[in-house]
């Protein structure tokens, strides 16, 4: 039986629109549109105030490209994420944009991200174009998630200072490299290797009431966007006699 050219239309149409739904679905490298902010009353630099608790930290990493975001927070699972954000007018944008860390949650006028002044000028073309882009205040933008990087640098695990030897443990990651998620993290006694599974009390910041004596040696489950996991375990344990305030370097990285 011949096949009519209409049928053949609709099958090539059918066609097509499945490998597109399939290509958009499994897209980890496409861009997404949105509009983006700049902290209006902020220094160059971030916030040392931000809902991830990453504190003065959270306004110079990255060298000050840092944003707050909205939905991307994630309750603070998207803290410590990097996302290359570009403006879309031609006029004044550049086509690599701007590489930013989330270090706080917030949004306005719509807005996935709220940079930095310093990162918000970094999307332009040049100098002018950056103070053009300031003065606006709210722009067009899309984004993507992307790889950090901190070359020369480990996970580094740092006290809160509100932490309580021994009573009460607080701490952030620093430095995580890579495009994957912290999810869950474990404590665990060096000696016997009982673990304890600490909770998330807000943004970047994992605590435990009672944490075991002695080193203690942290696991990290990270998450990809794949669904992949998988558990990194530092070289270095933290000190039988840790101290609220102090920072400690893990040994270990991921690569990039």
């Amino acid at each position: 039986m011949a096949v009519s050219l209409q049928s053949l239309l609709m099958l090539f149409t059918t066609l097509l629109l499945k490998q597109i739904l399939v290509e958009a679905a499994t897209c980890s490298n496409c861009f997404t549109r949105s509009r983006a902010a700049h902290y209006p009353n902020s220094d160059d630099q971030g916030t040392d105030v931000g809902a991830c608790g990453f504190s003065s930290f959270g306004a110079t990493i990255n060298g000050g490209d840092v944003s707050a975001a909205s939905d991307l927070y994630r309750n603070g699972v998207g803290c410590g994420a990097c996302y290359q954000v570009r403006c879309t007018n031609s006029n004044y944008c550049s086509d690599k944009g701007v590489t930013v860390v989330v270090t706080d949650q917030g949004s306005g006028h719509n807005t996935d991200f709220v940079l930095s002044q310093r990162a918000f000028g970094r999307m332009a073309q040049t100098t002018d174009a950056a103070a053009s882009l300031l003065a606006l205040g709210v722009v067009d933008i899309e984004y993507r998630r992307v790889s950090c990087s901190y070359p020369n640098k480990n996970i580094t695990i740092k006290i809160d200072e509100n932490s309580d030897y021994p009573h009460y443990l607080a701490f952030v990651l620093w430095y995580q490299q890579g495009d994957k998620d912290i999810t869950a993290v474990q404590l665990c006694e060096t000696q016997n290797f009982v673990c304890k599974l600490l909770d998330r009390s807000h943004g970047a910041v994992w605590t435990t009431t009672s944490p075991p004596s002695g080193p203690l040696s942290l696991r990290m489950l990270l998450s990809g966007e794949d669904g992949d996991e998988s558990w990194i375990v530092p070289v270095n344990n933290i000190p039988e006699n840790w101290k609220g305030g102090e920072a400690y370097d893990t040994g270990v990285q991921i690569s990039v």
